[in-house]
Protein backbone atom coordinates (compact mmCIF):
# COMPACT_ATOMS: atom_id res chain seq x y z
CA UNK A 1 0.00 0.00 0.00
CA UNK A 2 1.26 3.50 -0.93
CA UNK A 3 2.20 5.71 1.96
CA UNK A 4 0.28 9.03 2.15
CA UNK A 5 3.86 11.23 0.97
CA UNK A 6 3.58 8.73 -2.44
CA UNK A 7 -0.46 9.52 -2.22
CA UNK A 8 0.71 13.39 -2.46
CA UNK A 9 3.53 13.04 -5.03
CA UNK A 10 1.09 11.07 -7.39
CA UNK A 11 -1.77 14.29 -6.65
CA UNK A 12 1.13 16.58 -7.56
CA UNK A 13 2.08 15.16 -10.76
CA UNK A 14 -1.67 15.16 -11.57
CA UNK A 15 -1.80 18.31 -11.19
CA UNK A 16 -4.11 18.35 -8.32
CA UNK A 17 -2.72 20.35 -6.05
CA UNK A 18 -5.67 21.11 -3.89
CA UNK A 19 -5.89 17.29 -2.80
CA UNK A 20 -2.11 17.26 -2.41
CA UNK A 21 -2.34 20.50 0.24
CA UNK A 22 -5.09 19.05 2.09
CA UNK A 23 -3.23 15.35 2.45
CA UNK A 24 0.01 16.82 3.46
CA UNK A 25 -1.49 18.97 6.10
CA UNK A 26 -3.38 16.31 7.62
CA UNK A 27 -0.42 14.36 7.81
CA UNK A 28 1.25 17.49 9.48
CA UNK A 29 -1.60 17.92 11.97
CA UNK A 30 -1.31 13.99 13.32
CA UNK A 31 -0.10 13.39 16.67
CA UNK A 32 2.36 10.53 16.06
CA UNK A 33 5.57 10.76 17.62
CA UNK A 34 6.82 7.66 16.33
CA UNK A 35 10.15 7.83 13.76
CA UNK A 36 7.71 7.12 10.98
CA UNK A 37 5.69 9.74 11.84
CA UNK A 38 8.26 11.92 12.10
CA UNK A 39 9.55 11.43 8.85
CA UNK A 40 6.53 11.81 7.45
CA UNK A 41 6.26 15.23 9.19
CA UNK A 42 9.27 16.49 7.46
CA UNK A 43 8.54 15.36 3.93
CA UNK A 44 5.15 16.78 4.30
CA UNK A 45 6.91 20.25 5.20
CA UNK A 46 8.92 20.30 2.57
CA UNK A 47 6.52 19.24 -0.43
CA UNK A 48 3.62 21.71 1.30
CA UNK A 49 6.32 24.44 1.30
CA UNK A 50 7.34 24.09 -2.40
CA UNK A 51 3.00 24.03 -3.24
CA UNK A 52 3.17 27.28 -1.82
CA UNK A 53 6.53 28.34 -3.30
CA UNK A 54 5.30 27.22 -7.10
CA UNK A 55 1.97 29.28 -6.19
CA UNK A 56 3.39 32.40 -5.17
CA UNK A 57 1.96 31.86 -1.56
CA UNK A 58 4.76 33.54 0.34
CA UNK A 59 2.26 34.19 3.23
CA UNK A 60 1.43 30.65 3.64
CA UNK A 61 4.63 29.78 3.95
CA UNK A 62 5.64 31.91 6.75
CA UNK A 63 2.45 30.85 8.55
CA UNK A 64 3.59 27.08 7.48
CA UNK A 65 6.91 27.75 9.18
CA UNK A 66 4.84 29.66 12.24
CA UNK A 67 3.05 26.14 12.88
CA UNK A 68 5.70 23.61 12.31
CA UNK A 69 8.16 24.72 15.21
CA UNK A 70 6.42 23.00 17.65
CA UNK A 71 7.48 19.65 16.13
CA UNK A 72 10.76 21.12 14.72
CA UNK A 73 12.11 20.47 18.13
CA UNK A 74 11.65 16.94 17.83
CA UNK A 75 14.18 16.97 14.83
CA UNK A 76 17.96 16.96 15.04
CA UNK A 77 19.37 20.59 15.43
CA UNK A 78 20.94 19.84 11.75
CA UNK A 79 18.02 18.87 10.27
CA UNK A 80 15.65 21.52 11.79
CA UNK A 81 18.36 24.66 10.71
CA UNK A 82 18.34 22.84 6.91
CA UNK A 83 14.70 22.92 6.96
CA UNK A 84 14.11 26.56 8.20
CA UNK A 85 16.76 27.34 5.89
CA UNK A 86 14.91 25.49 3.02
CA UNK A 87 11.61 27.22 3.63
CA UNK A 88 12.96 30.66 3.69
CA UNK A 89 14.72 29.76 0.55
CA UNK A 90 10.98 28.89 -0.92
CA UNK A 91 9.89 32.32 0.42
CA UNK A 92 13.34 33.76 -1.48
CA UNK A 93 11.92 32.35 -4.70
CA UNK A 94 8.90 34.40 -5.21
CA UNK A 95 9.34 37.65 -6.42
CA UNK A 96 8.96 41.20 -4.24
CA UNK A 97 8.96 38.80 -1.03
CA UNK A 98 12.18 40.42 0.40
CA UNK A 99 9.99 42.35 3.58
CA UNK A 100 8.28 38.98 4.25
CA UNK A 101 11.89 37.60 3.79
CA UNK A 102 13.02 39.54 7.00
CA UNK A 103 10.05 39.53 8.75
CA UNK A 104 10.32 35.63 9.06
CA UNK A 105 13.93 35.11 9.49
CA UNK A 106 13.51 37.69 12.65
CA UNK A 107 11.18 35.67 14.27
CA UNK A 108 13.30 32.37 13.28
CA UNK A 109 16.19 33.86 15.06
CA UNK A 110 13.94 34.84 18.37
CA UNK A 111 12.93 31.37 18.72
CA UNK A 112 16.47 29.93 18.16
CA UNK A 113 17.31 32.39 21.06
CA UNK A 114 14.71 30.74 22.99
CA UNK A 115 15.78 27.34 21.99
CA UNK A 116 19.06 28.42 22.83
CA UNK A 117 20.05 27.35 19.33
CA UNK A 118 23.47 29.09 18.84
CA UNK A 119 24.91 28.21 15.78
CA UNK A 120 21.03 27.98 14.02
CA UNK A 121 21.07 31.46 15.59
CA UNK A 122 24.02 32.56 14.23
CA UNK A 123 23.48 31.17 10.46
CA UNK A 124 19.72 33.06 10.19
CA UNK A 125 21.99 35.99 11.73
CA UNK A 126 24.35 35.48 9.07
CA UNK A 127 21.53 35.26 6.55
CA UNK A 128 19.83 38.33 7.81
CA UNK A 129 22.70 40.41 7.02
CA UNK A 130 22.46 39.38 3.68
CA UNK A 131 18.91 40.73 3.59
CA UNK A 132 19.26 44.05 5.62
CA UNK A 133 22.07 45.05 2.47
CA UNK A 134 19.36 43.81 -0.13
CA UNK A 135 17.05 45.96 1.53
CA UNK A 136 19.46 48.80 1.86
CA UNK A 137 19.59 49.18 5.55
CA UNK A 138 23.30 49.43 5.44
CA UNK A 139 23.33 50.21 9.69
CA UNK A 140 21.81 47.57 10.99
CA UNK A 141 23.75 45.44 8.88
CA UNK A 142 26.84 46.84 10.09
CA UNK A 143 25.71 46.70 13.84
CA UNK A 144 24.82 42.89 13.05
CA UNK A 145 28.10 42.34 11.63
CA UNK A 146 29.68 43.57 14.88
CA UNK A 147 28.04 41.27 17.05
CA UNK A 148 28.59 38.10 14.75
CA UNK A 149 32.17 38.56 13.94
CA UNK A 150 32.59 39.13 18.27
CA UNK A 151 30.95 36.00 18.58
CA UNK A 152 32.27 34.14 16.11
CA UNK A 153 36.15 35.05 16.75
CA UNK A 154 35.36 33.29 19.93
CA UNK A 155 33.80 30.19 18.80
CA UNK A 156 36.68 30.37 15.67
CA UNK A 157 34.40 29.34 13.16
CA UNK A 158 35.88 30.10 10.21
CA UNK A 159 33.91 29.54 7.69
CA UNK A 160 31.09 31.63 9.08
CA UNK A 161 33.98 34.35 9.62
CA UNK A 162 34.45 33.88 5.97
CA UNK A 163 30.38 34.53 4.82
CA UNK A 164 30.53 37.62 7.57
CA UNK A 165 33.54 39.27 5.76
CA UNK A 166 32.26 38.78 2.58
CA UNK A 167 29.25 40.74 3.64
CA UNK A 168 31.12 43.52 5.63
CA UNK A 169 32.92 44.15 2.80
CA UNK A 170 29.69 44.28 0.22
CA UNK A 171 28.25 46.58 3.05
CA UNK A 172 31.26 48.94 3.06
CA UNK A 173 31.78 48.61 -1.03
CA UNK A 174 27.81 49.80 -1.39
CA UNK A 175 28.86 52.94 1.66
CA UNK A 176 31.54 54.01 -0.86
CA UNK A 177 34.21 53.05 2.51
CA UNK A 178 36.31 51.45 -0.32
CA UNK A 179 39.20 51.15 2.41
CA UNK A 180 37.21 49.31 4.85
CA UNK A 181 35.84 47.22 2.30
CA UNK A 182 39.41 46.29 0.92
CA UNK A 183 40.03 45.17 4.82
CA UNK A 184 37.28 42.87 4.97
CA UNK A 185 37.80 41.02 1.90
CA UNK A 186 41.30 40.31 3.00
CA UNK A 187 40.49 39.13 6.16
CA UNK A 188 37.84 37.21 4.06
CA UNK A 189 40.46 35.83 2.42
CA UNK A 190 42.35 34.87 5.14
CA UNK A 191 39.82 33.00 7.14
CA UNK A 192 39.16 31.00 3.46
CA UNK A 193 43.11 30.11 3.58
CA UNK A 194 42.08 28.23 6.89
CA UNK A 195 39.31 25.68 5.75
CA UNK A 196 37.86 24.36 3.13
CA UNK A 197 35.61 27.21 0.94
CA UNK A 198 32.87 25.80 -0.97
CA UNK A 199 32.56 26.58 -4.56
CA UNK A 200 30.31 29.08 -4.37
CA UNK A 201 31.44 31.10 -1.56
CA UNK A 202 34.85 30.65 -3.49
CA UNK A 203 33.12 32.23 -5.98
CA UNK A 204 31.59 35.02 -4.71
CA UNK A 205 35.23 35.94 -3.16
CA UNK A 206 36.42 36.36 -6.57
CA UNK A 207 33.55 38.45 -7.63
CA UNK A 208 33.25 40.97 -4.74
CA UNK A 209 37.59 40.95 -5.40
CA UNK A 210 36.35 42.05 -9.25
CA UNK A 211 34.42 44.46 -8.21
CA UNK A 212 36.98 46.12 -5.89
CA UNK A 213 39.89 46.25 -8.38
CA UNK A 214 37.07 47.76 -11.02
CA UNK A 215 36.51 50.87 -8.71
CA UNK A 216 40.47 50.84 -8.67
CA UNK A 217 39.62 51.21 -12.71
CA UNK A 218 42.08 48.01 -12.48
CA UNK A 219 39.87 46.42 -15.05
CA UNK A 220 42.60 44.02 -16.51
CA UNK A 221 42.85 42.14 -12.83
CA UNK A 222 38.92 42.81 -12.25
CA UNK A 223 38.19 40.38 -15.59
CA UNK A 224 40.57 38.17 -14.19
CA UNK A 225 38.57 37.78 -11.23
CA UNK A 226 34.97 38.17 -12.66
CA UNK A 227 36.13 35.05 -15.46
CA UNK A 228 37.29 33.07 -12.10
CA UNK A 229 33.56 34.06 -10.50
CA UNK A 230 31.73 33.56 -13.63
CA UNK A 231 33.21 29.70 -14.15
CA UNK A 232 32.76 28.81 -10.14
CA UNK A 233 28.92 30.46 -10.96
CA UNK A 234 28.47 28.16 -14.05
CA UNK A 235 29.54 25.03 -12.51
CA UNK A 236 26.69 25.20 -9.85
CA UNK A 237 24.22 25.92 -12.31
CA UNK A 238 23.69 29.33 -10.22
CA UNK A 239 22.31 32.38 -12.09
CA UNK A 240 24.40 34.76 -10.42
CA UNK A 241 27.12 33.58 -13.14
CA UNK A 242 24.39 35.92 -15.98
CA UNK A 243 25.16 39.23 -13.74
CA UNK A 244 29.18 38.38 -13.66
CA UNK A 245 29.54 37.48 -17.23
CA UNK A 246 27.64 41.05 -17.85
CA UNK A 247 30.73 42.46 -15.52
CA UNK A 248 33.33 41.03 -17.58
CA UNK A 249 31.79 42.49 -20.83
CA UNK A 250 31.99 46.21 -19.10
CA UNK A 251 35.48 45.11 -17.97
CA UNK A 252 36.41 44.56 -21.56
CA UNK A 253 34.55 47.64 -22.54
CA UNK A 254 35.81 49.88 -19.59
CA UNK A 255 39.39 48.38 -21.18
CA UNK A 256 38.74 50.48 -24.64
CA UNK A 257 39.29 46.79 -26.10
CA UNK A 258 37.63 46.25 -29.89
CA UNK A 259 34.49 45.21 -30.24
CA UNK A 260 35.11 41.95 -31.25
CA UNK A 261 36.58 41.25 -28.04
CA UNK A 262 32.66 41.58 -26.88
CA UNK A 263 31.41 39.37 -29.60
CA UNK A 264 33.94 36.60 -28.81
CA UNK A 265 32.72 36.43 -25.38
CA UNK A 266 29.21 36.81 -26.34
CA UNK A 267 29.47 34.15 -28.40
CA UNK A 268 30.68 31.96 -26.27
CA UNK A 269 29.49 28.44 -25.03
CA UNK A 270 28.49 30.38 -21.26
CA UNK A 271 27.26 33.48 -22.73
CA UNK A 272 25.08 31.61 -25.09
CA UNK A 273 23.48 29.79 -21.92
CA UNK A 274 22.92 32.91 -19.82
CA UNK A 275 21.50 34.68 -22.88
CA UNK A 276 18.71 37.61 -22.47
CA UNK A 277 18.03 41.41 -22.62
CA UNK A 278 21.03 41.19 -19.66
CA UNK A 279 24.07 40.37 -22.06
CA UNK A 280 22.01 42.58 -24.76
CA UNK A 281 21.84 45.73 -23.10
CA UNK A 282 26.10 45.09 -22.54
CA UNK A 283 26.18 44.17 -26.49
CA UNK A 284 24.45 47.89 -26.60
CA UNK A 285 26.47 49.48 -24.77
CA UNK A 286 29.69 47.72 -26.55
CA UNK A 287 28.28 48.53 -29.97
CA UNK A 288 28.21 52.68 -28.79
CA UNK A 289 31.69 52.42 -27.28
CA UNK A 290 32.92 51.00 -30.33
CA UNK A 291 31.05 53.83 -32.83
CA UNK A 292 32.07 56.29 -30.29
CA UNK A 293 28.16 57.54 -30.49
CA UNK A 294 26.55 59.29 -27.20
CA UNK A 295 22.97 58.97 -28.76
CA UNK A 296 23.59 55.37 -29.17
CA UNK A 297 24.64 54.98 -25.64
CA UNK A 298 21.86 57.34 -24.56
CA UNK A 299 19.55 55.07 -26.54
CA UNK A 300 20.85 52.15 -24.76
CA UNK A 301 20.24 53.43 -21.15
CA UNK A 302 16.88 54.03 -22.43
CA UNK A 303 15.99 51.12 -23.71
CA UNK A 304 17.30 48.41 -21.37
CA UNK A 305 16.49 50.95 -18.38
CA UNK A 306 15.50 48.49 -16.07
CA UNK A 307 18.90 46.50 -16.93
CA UNK A 308 21.57 48.55 -16.27
CA UNK A 309 19.60 51.28 -14.04
CA UNK A 310 18.86 48.43 -11.81
CA UNK A 311 22.34 46.96 -11.05
CA UNK A 312 24.29 49.00 -8.74
CA UNK A 313 27.91 47.86 -9.90
CA UNK A 314 26.86 48.68 -13.29
CA UNK A 315 25.57 52.34 -12.44
CA UNK A 316 28.96 52.75 -10.65
CA UNK A 317 30.90 52.81 -13.52
CA UNK A 318 28.30 54.86 -16.23
CA UNK A 319 30.02 58.32 -15.11
CA UNK A 320 33.29 56.97 -16.39
CA UNK A 321 31.80 55.19 -19.54
CA UNK A 322 30.00 58.41 -20.20
CA UNK A 323 32.92 60.86 -19.73
CA UNK A 324 35.04 58.13 -21.90
CA UNK A 325 32.25 57.87 -24.76
CA UNK A 326 31.67 61.96 -24.72
CA UNK A 327 35.31 62.53 -25.14
CA UNK A 328 35.67 59.83 -28.11
CA UNK A 329 32.40 61.72 -29.74
CA UNK A 330 33.99 64.96 -29.66
CA UNK A 331 37.36 63.68 -30.42
CA UNK A 332 35.25 62.29 -33.56
CA UNK A 333 33.50 65.29 -34.73
CA UNK A 334 37.14 68.00 -34.41
CA UNK A 335 39.03 65.17 -36.03
CA UNK A 336 38.38 66.47 -39.82
CA UNK A 337 38.86 70.33 -38.81
CA UNK A 338 41.50 72.36 -38.08
CA UNK A 339 39.15 75.62 -36.98
CA UNK A 340 35.32 74.23 -35.56
CA UNK A 341 32.78 76.27 -34.16
CA UNK A 342 31.50 75.09 -30.37
CA UNK A 343 27.79 75.66 -31.53
CA UNK A 344 28.62 73.30 -34.37
CA UNK A 345 30.03 71.13 -31.97
CA UNK A 346 27.42 71.32 -29.60
CA UNK A 347 24.61 70.49 -32.41
CA UNK A 348 26.47 67.54 -34.00
CA UNK A 349 26.51 65.87 -30.10
CA UNK A 350 23.14 67.07 -28.93
CA UNK A 351 24.26 68.48 -26.20
CA UNK A 352 24.33 73.13 -25.14
CA UNK A 353 27.48 75.39 -26.06
CA UNK A 354 28.10 75.95 -22.50
CA UNK A 355 28.87 71.98 -21.88
CA UNK A 356 30.79 71.32 -24.77
CA UNK A 357 32.99 74.55 -24.08
CA UNK A 358 34.01 72.71 -20.61
CA UNK A 359 34.35 69.69 -21.50
CA UNK A 360 36.74 70.60 -24.75
CA UNK A 361 38.73 72.82 -21.72
CA UNK A 362 39.12 70.18 -19.42
CA UNK A 363 40.45 67.89 -22.72
CA UNK A 364 42.68 70.93 -23.51
CA UNK A 365 44.41 71.02 -19.80
CA UNK A 366 44.51 67.30 -19.95
CA UNK A 367 46.37 66.99 -22.83
CA UNK A 368 44.07 64.87 -24.99
CA UNK A 369 43.74 67.61 -27.22
CA UNK A 370 45.88 69.84 -28.68
CA UNK A 371 43.99 73.13 -29.01
CA UNK A 372 42.78 76.89 -28.09
CA UNK A 373 39.10 77.71 -27.80
CA UNK A 374 38.88 81.47 -28.73
CA UNK A 375 36.38 83.14 -26.84
CA UNK A 376 35.97 86.12 -28.98
CA UNK A 377 35.08 83.90 -32.14
CA UNK A 378 33.52 80.94 -29.98
CA UNK A 379 36.05 78.64 -31.98
CA UNK A 380 38.34 75.71 -31.27
CA UNK A 381 41.53 76.01 -32.83
CA UNK A 382 43.26 72.76 -33.05
CA UNK A 383 47.02 71.89 -33.80
CA UNK A 384 49.16 68.80 -34.68
CA UNK A 385 50.62 67.23 -31.81
CA UNK A 386 53.67 68.22 -30.84
CA UNK A 387 56.97 66.07 -32.12
CA UNK A 388 58.49 64.94 -29.13
CA UNK A 389 61.87 66.18 -28.57
CA UNK A 390 63.95 62.58 -27.91
CA UNK A 391 67.36 64.53 -27.26
CA UNK A 392 65.91 66.79 -24.68
CA UNK A 393 64.87 63.31 -23.19
CA UNK A 394 68.09 61.93 -23.35
CA UNK A 395 69.56 64.64 -21.99
CA UNK A 396 67.95 65.32 -18.97
CA UNK A 397 68.04 61.16 -18.42
CA UNK A 398 72.27 61.37 -18.81
CA UNK A 399 71.78 64.70 -16.21
CA UNK A 400 69.56 61.92 -14.17
CA UNK A 401 72.56 58.97 -14.00
CA UNK A 402 75.27 61.81 -13.64
CA UNK A 403 74.19 62.95 -10.23
CA UNK A 404 73.88 59.41 -9.14
CA UNK A 405 77.27 59.09 -10.00
CA UNK A 406 78.29 61.96 -8.63
CA UNK A 407 76.31 61.42 -4.89
CA UNK A 408 77.84 57.74 -4.80
CA UNK A 409 81.35 59.00 -5.68
CA UNK A 410 80.92 61.83 -2.86
CA UNK A 411 79.93 59.10 -0.15
CA UNK A 412 82.47 56.89 -1.23
CA UNK A 413 85.24 59.91 -0.76
CA UNK A 414 83.77 60.80 2.46
CA UNK A 415 83.52 57.07 3.82
CA UNK A 416 87.68 57.01 2.95
CA UNK A 417 88.47 60.01 4.81
CA UNK A 418 86.72 58.68 7.77
CA UNK A 419 88.76 55.14 8.28
CA UNK A 420 92.14 56.90 8.57
CA UNK A 421 90.72 58.95 11.42
CA UNK A 422 88.86 55.70 12.97
CA UNK A 423 92.82 53.56 12.36
CA UNK A 424 95.25 56.87 14.35
CA UNK A 425 95.80 56.14 17.93
CA UNK A 426 94.20 58.27 20.89
CA UNK A 427 97.03 60.91 22.11
CA UNK A 428 95.83 60.06 25.84
CA UNK A 429 95.92 56.35 25.65
CA UNK A 430 99.57 56.80 24.43
CA UNK A 431 100.48 59.62 26.77
CA UNK A 432 99.24 57.41 29.51
CA UNK A 433 101.20 54.86 28.34
CA UNK A 434 104.72 56.27 28.23
CA UNK A 435 103.81 57.68 31.86
CA UNK A 436 103.60 54.28 32.94
CA UNK A 437 106.69 53.19 31.52
CA UNK A 438 108.77 54.91 34.56
CA UNK A 439 107.03 53.55 37.37
CA UNK A 440 107.25 49.67 35.97
CA UNK A 441 110.76 50.52 35.45
CA UNK A 442 110.98 51.82 39.09
CA UNK A 443 108.94 49.67 40.93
Amino acid sequence: MASRIDQADELISAGDTASAEALLKEILSSADESETSTREHEQALIKLGAIYRDAGRAEDIANLIRDSRAFMVKFARSKTAKLLRTMIDYIKDIPGTLDRQVEVTRESIDWAKGEKRVFLRQSLETRLVGLYIDTAQYQPAIALIDTLLRELKKLDDKLQLVEVHLLESRVHHLLRSMAKSRAALTSAKTAANAVYCPPLLQASLDAQSGILHAEEKDYETAYSYFYEAMEGFAAQDDPRASSIIKYMLLSKVMLNSSGDDVKTLLSGKLAAKYAGRNLDAIRAIAEAHKARSLAQFEQALESYKEELGADPIIRAHFSSLYDTLLEQNLVKVIEPFSVVEISHIAASVGLSAQQVEGKLSQMVLDRVIHAVIDQGTGTLVIYEPPDQDKVYTAALDTIKHMSTVVDLLYEKAVREQRLPEEDQPNDSSTTKEQDSRPVEAAV
